[in-house]
């Protein structure tokens, strides 16, 4: 099939599942007037980070890469009402545009936007002993997946569902001798995966408006 035919179906999809958004629609078009890349989840994945954060009765969710806040509003849905999420962006501009989009969708009181190398951000996180985390989205600058992993691990609690964005990568994930820092930060992701005995791991490819692509889903066991 072609991306063409993709993009068409992720439409019929969004026309009978998902339905208008007016705040999700409002957002999309706040990053594009601010100049952001395109690079949000489609709506039929947000959709689907939302139930599975619902699914997982989530109550504090840890968000890595927020650009414009497109994938954060559909998270911070899915919590109660005293539910928290802490989302790290490390563009200003990206930060602010997303600030208004949460402010917008009415969720300003549940998200805390936190501004700078999430690196940096999450190792003072891990210090502080901000956790437990009930549900993590990793969708940031891919040489960082094996950082931000091993802290999602520190900040989360047994149970904890971890999901990474961008992991098949067109195939890309197989070409070992790849020079492309994205597909070797992915590489190494997946190895940090299956050498971690706590992780219980798949990788779903997803086809669609994105392209080809997929998410890693990991569940966080005890510590051994």
């Amino acid at each position: 099939m072609s991306d063409l035919a993709w993009t068409r179906v992720d439409e019929y999809i969004a026309a009978y599942l998902l339905g208008p958004d007016d705040a999700l629609d409002a957002a999309l078009d706040a990053n594009e007037a601010g100049g952001l890349p395109p690079i949000d989840v489609s709506a039929t994945q947000g959709k689907l980070l939302h139930l599975l954060a619902r699914i997982a009765g989530a109550r504090r969710i840890l968000e890595v890469g927020t650009l414009g806040g497109y994938s954060t509003i559909w998270l911070a849905r899915a919590l109660p009402e005293d539910g928290r999420l802490v989302t790290l962006e490390l563009d200003p501009h990206h930060a602010e545009v997303a600030r208004a989009n949460i402010a917008g969708a009415g969720l300003a009181d549940k998200v805390d936007i936190r501004v700078g190398a999430a690196e940096d951000t999450l190792n003072a996180m891990t210090a502080a002993d901000e956790g437990p985390f009930d549900f993590v989205f990793i969708d940031a600058d891919k040489p960082g997946n094996v950082a931000y992993l091993r802290a999602a691990i520190a900040l989360s609690r047994p149970g904890a569902t971890i999901i990474v964005d961008n992991v098949v990568r067109e195939g890309g994930v197989l070409e070992a001798a790849s020079d492309d820092p994205r597909i070797q930060g992915t590489r190494a992701l997946f190895e940090a995966v299956a050498a971690e005995p706590r992780l219980s791991a798949t990788a779903v490819q997803t086809v669609g408006t994105k392209k080809w692509d997929g998410f890693l889903i990991a569940v966080l066991g005890a510590p051994a």
